[in-house]
């Protein structure tokens, strides 16, 4: 008895469906007629094919992972000299792995109905973002002299991410959700690459030495930023989400 009424349950929404999601019209035995057109967009897709989540799912793995290795190198790093280099490189691979994850979203959800540029942009960054982790793991990554290196190359990762962005907005100019998600994602880099800057010229401290030795020197601010732009990406990605799950391709 209760099967059958789950059934009959499901097969009333099912009639109440968007025509995307429905083959036919059956409005004569629909339930939600006075249910308005977006609640029921909300609800197909939950029923009929929800949109996959591991592209969002490898941009929060990369996060809580670059999250993990800053706070385990600042935590042990003291303990000895070597592993003071091995908790720093992992550091900068955490990093790496954070910038390279943070394109699977934008890029996924926005090509995913065309092939040729989601495998050029997805396999671009990937190759991009394992050979810099690869790179970062080198002990001579941490020397003194390659600071401005280490800066412009998460930097030139961050500014890789311009061409898929604005080939979106050809594509999708007229939803609003692609400005909205662009919106997300400039903000996310404005942070990111401010981050970097503020990283490499070591501000404010080099302004006025010893006055930021506790708080407010650059490797705080730095983290600060990073974690402000983890999370304006991570509300661009719920708004692409959102709109494949209701629109698909």
């Amino acid at each position: 008895m209760a099967n059958e009424t789950g059934w009959h349950v499901v097969e009333l929404l099912y009639n109440c469906l968007p025509e995307r999601f429905s083959s036919g019209n059956h409005t004569d035995v629909c339930v939600l007629q006075s249910v308005k057109e977006d609640v029921a967009n909300i609800i197909a897709p939950l029923m009929v094919r929800p949109i996959t989540r591991w592209p969002f799912f490898a941009f929060l793995g990369g996060a809580m992972f670059c999250l993990l290795a800053s706070s385990t190198c600042h935590l042990l790093s003291c303990h000895s000299e070597r592993l003071s280099y091995i908790m720093l490189r992992l550091d900068y691979a955490g990093i790496a792995a954070l910038i390279s994850t943070s394109f699977y979203p934008p890029v996924y959800y926005s090509f995913m109905c065309d092939p040729f540029f989601f495998n050029l942009y997805m396999g671009f960054i990937t190759i991009l973002g394992v050979a810099t982790i690869l790179f970062s793991l080198l002990p001579v990554f941490q020397n003194p002299e390659f600071r401005s290196i280490r800066a412009s190359l998460f930097f030139g990762m961050g500014v890789s991410g311009i061409a898929p962005i604005l080939h979106k907005l050809i594509l999708f100019w007229h939803h609003p959700e692609a400005l909205h998600t662009t919106g997300y994602e400039v903000l996310m880099g404005l942070l990111y690459g401010i981050g970097a800057l503020v990283y490499a010229t070591r501000i404010p401290e080099r302004w006025m030495p010893g006055k930021f030795d506790i708080a407010g020197h650059s490797h705080q601010l730095f983290h600060i930023l990073v974690v402000a732009g983890a999370y304006t990406h991570y509300r661009a990605g719920l708004v692409y989400l959102k709109w494949r799950d209701l629109n698909g391709c």
